[in-house]
């Protein structure tokens, strides 16, 4: 039998609910008097600045809690499902899944399709609308929550039918209308299909989202990512130099229109559309303040400015000034790794840090993606066995830097299992984690001994 409430599994130090006396394995019942389904309501129901909590204790005692603090103040609780609540799968068969052009024989967890729109809240997941029920609609609205992530693909509403072989997902396009209406902040999302939503239905696509100024403020067009493992999917054909190019030249074109009027940029292409199409990447100001990182757009811009910011911090504190020296990792032989689309700067980072500080020598090596296939360039999806293979009987200096998204969140582990000890171990070289940005890259090199 299922116990009632949410159970806790933290509470975070000098909290609300420490002082309240609350404790890991407590059980959250009811806040003001109302049983709290999920994350949806948990947050709307501590916003304000008077609230009852009912908590059960382990013994089944209940204590209900009267709580005055500021507005919107955290009550420190952490549970032990994020979202308290099962998971939603997605109920789509998108011709552009990457889940469905998984290997076999990898943990369960990657073969799971999320679509649940609470997750677009909590973790900035795209979702298609399919999923979305009136009651999910309707609580969005009064909870006002934003901003709420949305994969469009398409605004043709037969097209979207196909492409998400879903005969709802056309009709599931009139939830944005709502949400436009009751002043809900959106990011949309476009997965570009060769033959498909691209050209004149791309056209169409951002045509129509413009209408959701200035509510909706951006939308990423990303090319699909295809892997070796379509048997049985539908055919789709790779992007080449021109289509790139062609798709930067459709988003300049439509970003130069609305900026004037909104002071917002609105559409993006993601980066690996200017490495494919061989320019370089836009100035920092075209991105809106970086909307779209999780989709990949302007990534590499912001790393590549923190970068020069970093640099630029080390000759005014005096880092490269010989007497600094001596507190200071300069001197050795380092190596890293990274996916082919970001090597060519990482490769510039690396170089610059080796100019200013001729002690030190990095080896950038970019790993093919052997597993999934070679037209996967990005490096978080690089596995731990191409690493090995890729690196096997190559200088690696004093030590291996690991960038830290080709890692499960929270742990030493790679996609298909292998953790980062036994790369080290295998490889016979020290390892270390460095963080996505250009502070930490510099930081990963030229750093006070501890």
């Amino acid at each position: 039998m299922k116990e009632k409430g949410h159970l806790i599994s933290r509470i975070e130090p000098g909290s609300i609910a420490e002082e309240m006396e609350i404790e890991a394995g407590d059980r959250l019942l009811e806040i003001n008097g109302q049983a709290v389904e999920d994350v949806f309501d948990y947050q709307y129901l501590t916003q304000d600045d008077y609230v009852e909590v009912l908590v059960a204790k382990p013994s089944g005692e209940e204590w209900l809690l009267e709580i005055d603090k500021d507005y919107e103040e955290d009550l420190g609780i952490v549970f032990e499902n994020g979202l308290m609540d099962d998971y939603r799968s997605c109920s789509n068969k998108c011709i552009f899944c990457f889940i469905d052009q998984m290997p076999p024989g990898m943990r369960p967890t990657l073969y799971f399709k999320d679509d649940d729109s609470r997750l677009s809240f909590l973790q900035g997941n795209y979702v298609t609308l399919t999923n979305m029920s009136e009651k999910d609609v309707e609580r969005i609205i009064k909870y006002h929550m934003s901003p709420i992530n949305i994969s469009f693909q398409t605004t043709n509403p037969e097209l979207r039918c196909r492409m998400l072989h879903n005969r709802f997902a056309g009709e599931a396009l009139k939830k944005v209308d709502r949400f436009y209406e009751a002043g809900i902040e959106m990011n949309g999302q476009i997965v570009l299909c060769k033959g498909f939503n691209d050209g004149e239905e791309l056209e169409r696509s951002i045509r129509d989202l413009t209408r959701y100024l200035p509510h909706l403020k951006s939308v990423s067009v990303v090319p699909v990512g295809l892997s070796k493992y379509r048997d049985g999917l539908e055919p789709l054909e790779p992007f080449n130099k021109e289509d790139a190019q062609a798709v930067i030249r459709q988003i300049r074109r439509w970003q130069e229109k609305i900026y004037p009027e909104y002071g917002l940029h609105f559409v993006h292409a993601s980066d690996e559309w200017y490495v494919l199409a061989e320019e370089e990447l836009p100035p920092e100001e075209t991105y809106d303040g970086y909307l779209q990182l999780e989709n990949g757009v302007g990534m590499l811009r912001l790393m590549m400015e923190e970068f020069e910011d970093a640099m630029s911090r080390l000759a005014v504190s005096g880092t490269d000034e010989p007497e600094a020296r001596k507190d200071r990792i300069l001197s050795g032989v380092y190596s890293c790794v990274t996916g082919q689309i970001s090597w060519p700067y990482i490769r510039r980072m690396a170089d610059r840090i080796t100019e200013r500080f001729p002690g030190i020598r990095i080896l950038v090596y970019p790993i093919r993606n052997d597993f999934f296939g070679e037209r996967i360039t990005v490096t978080g999806l690089l596995t731990g066995q191409d690493i090995l293979a890729q690196l096997e009987g190559k200088e690696l200096g004093d030590m291996l830097m690991l960038p830290e998204n080709l890692l499960r969140s929270g742990e030493h582990v790679l996609l298909d299992d292998i953790t980062v000890e036994e790369i080290a171990g295998t490889l016979q070289v020290p390892t270390d984690i460095v963080k996505s940005s250009g502070y930490d890259f510099v930081d990963a090199f030229v750093r006070k001994k501890e």
